[in-house]
């Protein structure tokens, strides 16, 4: 390696080492605040908070090192533009692009290890940071109810006023909303003490009540009933609880994770995952299809019987017997009532038929997109990296200024533009609105030609320069009238 490939590469990897570990710390502080309601106040020691933060690491360095990178290409280079050490480079003879060859190479290599890592090592961190979660409360059930508030846990919101015993296992004041999905009334259990039990063998937390009362809502079919608002109470002198704690897994602020197994899997186990979910989606959606095609005959099976005669039936079908309206072939009123009954239900009964399936086809589609995204996704982060460094690096040569100022602020400009855009992209593709290729890469897509315009301008030697008179010309006239107005006025 050459005196000059040393020191351009010596100079990029300490930028770009301190610029990581700063961002690294940064995008860590803010998991503990995003888990400060697990972690506060919990009685954890030392060691399980560090296995937290350990485990839950990994997920940040997709967004570090595209940014790291951008950062220290910027800096980097704009040091040496400052310094003139770019312009005693080019009067050797020595070019941009024959500079910035050591910092591809290595770049190269970066992007590669970053497509190992987002494979191997980020999969099994988050299945072990999520089994860790649940271990936690598994061995201390009292972490999953902090005192003094609501607690959701599964279709619990559980409330308790004191926690005692060696592990807060013992309760006082304990109150409990009971949600149903699709039932109005209210459902509140109170009772003056409870214990909680759990193994670390078992998904189930179970709560044990003593000396309480059971209040549920009552419908009534009378308004006037209604406006009391009645309900029914009964006592109990001890109620055993089943909660289950792998709803407590689902606490992370990612929604894509929410019932999803796609972070937790590499590129092997996401090829035979998607073609198990894909040949399920297409064995249902044939299924919901031969169901709705064979309800209009299991409909006429049953009302023909009782209606129409085999007579009346064969008669229906000569030409000269099908009358306007297809109702006039019943002939009497109370079965013309039945008939228009039957097919007023059949057609509720066909919607109700079709939007449930459709909700559940939809889950499906939603549930192969997010693996396909979690797919491309392992190949975005080695393709940023590339992608941050041809946009940074032409980018600290053109404005030719380095250390933390405008350097952090086109980084800043930059990044935030490219996470929008893949986190935009992504959202469209997971409710199905695009391909999920097309929603992975698209951030990608849309900055390459940034990267490319910028490289070509460097390597030759061109600023970029923008014409603003197009835009400004027009506004200073309004504003020059405007104000010679006002002038003769006064």
């Amino acid at each position: 390696m050459k005196i000059l490939d040393r020191y351009i590469l010596t100079s990029f990897i300490k930028t770009f080492a301190s610029v990581f570990i700063i961002l690294f710390f940064i995008f860590i502080l803010q998991a503990i605040w995003l888990f400060i309601a697990e972690l506060a106040g919990k009685d954890l020691d030392a060691g399980i908070i560090a296995k937290f933060l350990i485990f839950y690491a990994p997920k940040v360095v997709p967004l570090v090192l595209p940014l790291s990178i951008l950062l220290a290409s910027i800096m980097t280079f704009g040091n040496f533009a400052e310094n003139y050490e770019f312009a005693a480079m080019k009067s050797s003879g020595i070019s941009l692009s024959r500079a910035m060859r050591s910092l591809m190479i290595f770049i190269f290599g970066l992007s590669i290890v970053a497509f190992f890592f987002a494979n191997d090592i980020i999969p099994k961190a988050e299945y072990k940071f999520i089994n860790l979660r649940a271990n936690i409360v598994k061995r201390k059930p009292a972490m999953a109810i902090v005192e003094g508030q609501f607690n959701s846990i599964g279709s619990y919101n559980i409330k308790v006023d004191k926690k005692s015993g060696e592990n807060g296992e013992k309760l006082k004041g304990v109150t409990i909303h009971k949600r149903i999905p699709g039932n109005m009334n209210a459902t509140i259990i109170r009772s003056k003490t409870g214990l909680l039990k759990s193994s670390e063998t078992s998904n189930v937390l179970q709560l044990e009540l003593f000396d309480g009362y059971y209040y549920e809502d009552v419908n009534s079919k009378n308004p006037g009933d209604r406006k009391k608002m009645p309900f029914a109470k009964s006592s109990f002198t001890r109620q055993i609880m089943n909660i289950d704690l792998s709803m407590l897994n689902n606490a992370s602020t990612d929604e894509e994770q929410i019932a999803q197994t796609n972070n937790m899997l590499n590129l092997s186990e996401l090829t035979y995952t998607l073609d198990s979910l894909e040949g399920n989606y297409t064995k249902e959606a044939k299924s919901h299809a031969r169901n709705m095609a064979q309800r209009p005959n299991n409909i006429l099976a049953y009302s023909r019987p009782s209606i129409l005669t085999k007579n009346d039936t064969i008669a229906a079908v000569k030409k000269d017997s099908v009358p306007a309206k297809l109702i006039e072939l019943i002939k009497t009123k109370e079965d013309k009532g039945r008939i228009l009954d039957i097919a007023e239900n059949s057609v509720r009964s066909t919607e109700s038929s079709i939007s449930s399936g459709k909700a559940a086809l939809f889950e499906r589609i939603k549930a192969i997109n997010s693996h396909w995204i979690a797919y491309y996704d392992k190949f975005v982060i080695a393709y940023a990296c590339l992608l941050m460094f041809f946009i940074g690096a032409p980018l600290g040569a053109i404005i030719r200024k380095g250390g933390l100022g405008l350097p952090i602020v086109f980084a800043v400009l930059i990044f935030i533009t490219f996470h929008f855009i893949n986190t935009f992209g992504k959202k469209l593709a997971q409710e199905n609105g695009i391909p999920p290729f097309l929603g992975s890469w698209m951030s990608s897509f849309v900055l390459t030609p940034l990267a490319v315009f910028l490289t070509y301008r460097a390597t030759n030697d061109m600023n970029v320069t923008i014409n603003w008179d197009p835009l400004v010309k027009p506004a200073q006239k309004i504003f020059n009238k405007v104000f010679k107005i006002k002038t003769k006025d006064a």
